[in-house]
């Protein structure tokens, strides 16, 4: 028998760490050469690592959500012994470096005396328990022995040999109800969870779910969270909320998708919002910037790189249209279409996920009527999209029908004052809603 300790790889230049998000495999499985063994995660790119060899995990090195630094022990595999590694044999006593059993989070509550784990185990095997042919396929609840709800914090009360059951089906015993003495679980009791789940109804009325579940913040959730603090603890906001008329514009894209090559995309309301923002920028080209605020300078950036807040399964990416003032309409509709596909599915290169220098973010139809959109720092402007309503507009003498849409954009307050931001939204708004301008040269 040999053993295969495989470190943490390289994952990218001038990456020192990587946090673990996910493991493909535990402790006791075997597993073959190429198999998925665990995924990191670092600067919002995934990757995966597969196993080198053939063999059976024999240690875990790290925890969900810990950051482990490149070339650190990650796993440990036994190879070269095909016999042993299929024997199951219990790897928790190898010795030192085999990992530590856990302390056991539901300690019995009623005082019980504390033994060994393995005696424990022993005596809930030994244990004797309810045959499957006398427990009825939808056990009663019974009337005089209701189920005693626990208070929120309250450790369960239960047997060994419940414990140990729970264990093996994986259930949490903070979720079971319990009928007996000082609401303790009973094997009757996890038979019923088993049948009806975590609301097992009572004789009468609804049942209080106590239930509290914990998720631990990993992987690109833990990123956008440090990211989000970082940008309200740093940027003092200011946000300025206007209302535009984009009927004409709508009527616009409609004749342009309706007569567009077969080879090109479907247009949205975000090329026209990107073509606009470049025409503005160009007249107040500092709010297209980063602001390094440790050393008090402000990039202001010739091309201008928008990032397209996009909601994927794996929660909020900022995929970047780079050089927007060099593309038309057709081709920002493109490149927009190209980059959301690839964060969506997970294939947007870390390269594609970084650099852009002013943002837009948009909930489509669920955009709300006012949003106060936060600031992808270090930048220092982000242009809000809230959804389309037909509303009524007086045009002087009467009210007509017309298709508004309010822009609510924020702005870092140490580099643009209000009149700036006023001024830079006033400007879209023009261009918008006479979105011939939009294609017309200075």
């Amino acid at each position: 028998m040999s053993e295969h300790l495989i470190k943490m790889p390289d994952v990218g230049e001038g990456i020192a760490e990587a946090e673990l998000v996910e493991w493909h495999v535990k402790v006791g499985d075997l597993v073959r050469e190429d198999a998925l063994l665990a995924a990191v995660m670092t600067d919002k790119a995934t990757v995966e690592i597969p196993s080198p060899v053939d063999g059976e995990v024999l240690w875990l090195g790290a925890d969900i959500g810990d950051v482990v630094a490149i070339g650190s022990p990650l796993i440990r595999l036994k190879t070269g012994d095909e016999e042993s590694a299929a024997s199951g044999r219990d790897v928790s006593e190898k010795g030192p470096e085999a990992p530590a059993r856990p302390k056991d989070i539901e300690a019995q509550a009623d005082g019980a005396v504390k033994t060994s784990d393995a005696v424990v185990e022993k005596q809930a095997r030994e244990a004797p328990r309810p045959q499957p042919a006398a427990v009825p396929q939808s056990p009663p609840v019974r009337a005089h022995r209701p189920s005693v709800p626990r208070m929120e914090g309250d450790k369960p009360i239960a047997s060994p040999a419940v414990r140990l059951r729970a264990r093996e089906a994986g259930i949490d015993l903070r979720q079971v109800p319990g009928t007996g003495p000082a609401a303790r679980i009973t094997h009757e009791d996890l038979d019923a969870f088993l049948t009806h789940g975590p609301q097992v109804a009572r004789a009468q009325g609804l049942v209080q779910d106590t239930s509290v579940q914990h998720v631990k913040v990993i992987g690109l959730r833990r990123k956008i969270a440090e990211k989000m603090a970082i940008a309200k603890s740093r940027i003092p906001h200011i946000t300025y909320v206007e209302e535009v008329d984009v009927t004409a514009l709508e009527d616009l894209r409609t004749t342009l998708n309706a007569t567009k090559r077969a080879d090109r995309p479907k247009l949205t309301l975000l090329p026209f919002l990107m073509r606009a923002m470049v025409k503005a920028i160009a007249e107040q080209p500092h709010l297209n910037a980063i602001y390094d605020d440790e050393a008090g300078v402000v990039h202001q950036h010739g091309g201008v790189h928008i990032g397209i807040a996009t909601q994927t399964g794996s929660g909020l990416m900022v995929p970047v249209v780079r050089h927007a003032e060099a593309r038309d309409i057709w081709d920002c509709a493109t490149e927009l279409t190209r980059l959301a596909e690839a964060a969506k599915a997970g294939l947007a290169t870390r390269e594609e996920l970084a650099g852009s220098t002013i943002t837009i973010t948009s909930l489509g139809a669920m955009g709300g009527i006012v949003t106060t959109p936060v600031i992808n720092h270090p930048e220092v402007a982000i242009i809000g999209v809230n959804k389309i309503m037909v509303r009524p507009v007086w045009d002087g003498s009467t009210f007509i029908p017309r298709k508004m849409m309010n822009l609510s954009s924020s702005f870092d307050h140490r580099i643009v004052d209000g009149w700036d931001a006023a001024v830079f939204v006033q400007r879209i708004k023009t261009l918008l809603e006479t979105p011939a301008m939009i294609f017309v040269e200075a």
